[in-house]
């Protein structure tokens, strides 16, 4: 008897321990979406996709171990079996998920020169500078808000925006540019920041793998 409350306490814990997995999954998807978002403007849909799969598999694996939780503590036969059956469905998604994240990012990101569309019609830098040249109206602001949180400026550098038809200053950058932020802060070009667009994709690519 005692034997099996303490396999049931264990089957419970490791349940909870599930659960909070598929929590932080679900967290870091929700959270994660709105800045995949913005840089779909430069990448594609690609990486809004990934947001939605973490969501999709933090939201699962909750339910799942809550209905492992409910087996083990009614002695419910089928819902324990039932849970089985899910967990090793979703722990074989998980390895081909992790696999296919995996490869697709080392691919990508870590070698830019093969980072194109997955369509293989457009190549992501193309993209990048196009939007930057553009500048429209409807964009400027996810430009503004990605340069302003990772601390960049254009796709090869600040000179990108000398060539921008959608910007008027070509003796300047946008403020978002600006290391030290202030209005009119761009008309100093010497002081913005160095950083790349490549270098944002590195970042996400870190994230990504902290968590994968």
């Amino acid at each position: 008897m005692c034997t099996f409350c303490s396999f049931k306490c264990g089957f419970i814990f490791f349940n909870m321990i599930f659960m909070a997995s598929g929590v932080a999954l679900l967290t870091i998807g929700v959270l994660h979406n709105p800045t995949f978002q913005e840089l779909g403007e430069f990448t594609g849909k690609t990486l809004t996709k990934i947001a939605i799969v973490l969501i999709a598999v933090g939201s699962i694996i909750t339910v799942v171990s809550i209905l492992g939780c409910l087996g083990a503590f009614f002695d419910n036969f089928y819902l324990v079996v039932s849970f089985l059956c899910c967990l090793i469905i979703i722990i074989l998604m998980e390895i081909i998920t992790g696999a296919i994240v995996y490869t697709f990012f080392n691919k990508m990101i870590l070698n830019p020169s093969a980072l194109v569309n997955i369509k293989g019609s457009v190549n992501y830098m193309d993209k990048i500078k196009m939007v930057i040249s553009e500048y429209s109206p409807e964009k400027r602001a996810a430009i503004d808000r990605i340069q302003e949180k990772f601390k960049c400026c254009g796709a090869d550098g600040p000179d990108d925006w000398a060539t921008s038809v959608g910007w008027e200053d070509h003796e300047a950058t946008p403020d978002s540019c600006c290391v030290e932020k202030g209005a009119g802060c761009g008309k100093e070009k010497d002081k913005a920041h160095k950083k790349v667009y490549w270098e944002i994709l590195f970042q996400v690519h870190s994230h990504l793998n902290s968590f994968l």
